[in-house]
C-alpha cells in the first residue's frame, strides 16, 4: 500500500517581521498534520511552519508568534548575516555606487524593447542599458549581473596582479592558467586541477586583507585539494591571522553584493 504524505499545506500567508529596523519577509504555513513549530531561512523568505490545529486554540497563535520572535532574535544574534539575507537593493539613475575603495556614478538607460543588454565603464561612470517594462525583480537581477560583469573587468588587472604577487611570495606555483572573476553566491573562490583559479566578484566589497586571504586559500589548494591539516598549515604559513578574515566573511559576507 503506497505511503501518503502526512504534512499537507493548508494555508500560506505572506507576512513581514521587523527586527533592528530591517524588514524580513516571512512565509507563514499552517499545516494539517504537523506536530511541531519549525523556522527555516529559505532562499527568498523565512519559512514558519506551524500545526494548523494549534492555531484554532484560543490564544495559542499569539503564543506561537511570541516564540517566533524570540527564536528569530536568538538566531540572528548567533549569525548576524541572517539579518541582511533578504534585503533587496534598488538601483536608481544618478546613484553613487561604492565598490571597495572605488566610486562610480550609475547611469541607467531604459528604453525600447531591446533584446540585448549592455554595460560598460567609461572613466568613473557605469553605463547600464536595459529594456523598459521589466518587473522589479527582473530589473534588479539584470542590473546586478551587468554590474558584476563590468566591474569585474575594471578590477581584473589589480586582482590578477595580486594573485601573481602572493603566489611569488608564498607558493611558487609554476603556472596558473587563468584567473576568473564570476558572480558566485555559493563560495568565495575555487580552483581546478587544470590550474584555473576562480574568485567571486562579491569579494570586491570586502577589505583588501580579506581578498588576500581568499586568494591565499585558493592558491594553497593547488598543493592540497582538501581541507586537511597540511592545507591549513600552508594557509597559516602565508597568513598567520587568517582566522580573523574567515570570521569577517562569516559575519559580513552577506553584505558583500551588488
Amino acid at each position: 500500500m503506497p505511503r501518503t504524505k502526512l504534512v499537507v499545506s493548508k494555508t500560506v500567508q505572506q507576512l513581514t517581521h521587523e527586527i533592528d529596523g530591517v524588514t524580513l519577509p516571512v512565509k507563514y504555513y499552517k499545516e494539517l498534520g504537523r506536530r511541531s513549530m519549525r523556522i527555516s531561512f529559505g532562499k527568498k523568505a523565512i519559512l514558519y511552519r506551524v500545526p494548523l490545529e494549534l492555531t484554532r486554540v484560543p490564544g495559542k497563535e499569539e503564543e506561537m508568534w511570541t516564540w517566533f520572535r524570540k527564536s528569530i532574535a536568538k538566531q540572528i544574534k548567533s549569525d548576524p548575516s541572517l539579518l541582511h539575507k533578504y534585503q533587496i537593493k534598488s538601483y536608481t539613475h544618478g546613484d553613487t555606487y561604492h565598490v571597495g575603495d572605488r566610486k562610480y556614478l550609475l547611469h541607467l538607460i531604459e528604453k525600447g524593447n531591446r533584446k540585448s543588454l549592455r554595460g560598460q565603464i567609461v572613466g568613473d561612470i557605469i553605463y547600464i542599458e536595459l529594456p523598459l517594462g521589466l518587473s522589479f525583480e527582473s530589473r534588479n537581477i539584470t542590473i546586478k549581473k551587468l554590474l558584476s560583469r563590468v566591474i569585474a573587468k575594471d578590477f581584473y588587472p589589480h586582482i590578477r596582479r595580486r594573485v601573481n604577487e602572493l603566489n611569488a611570495q608564498f607558493f611558487y606555483i609554476p603556472k596558473i592558467n587563468s584567473v576568473n572573476l564570476k558572480y558566485n553566491t555559493s563560495n568565495w573562490g575555487s580552483c581546478s586541477t587544470s590550474g584555473n583559479l576562480n574568485l567571486s566578484t562579491r569579494l570586491f566589497f570586502a577589505p583588501s586583507a580579506v581578498i588576500d586571504y581568499v586568494i591565499i586559500h585558493e592558491l594553497a589548494h593547488f598543493y592540497e585539494h582538501n581541507h586537511s591539516h597540511r592545507f591549513w598549515a600552508l594557509v597559516e604559513d602565508a597568513m598567520p591571522d587568517y582566522k580573523a578574515y574567515e570570521e569577517w566573511l562569516t559575519e559580513h559576507g552577506s553584505e558583500c553584493d551588488f
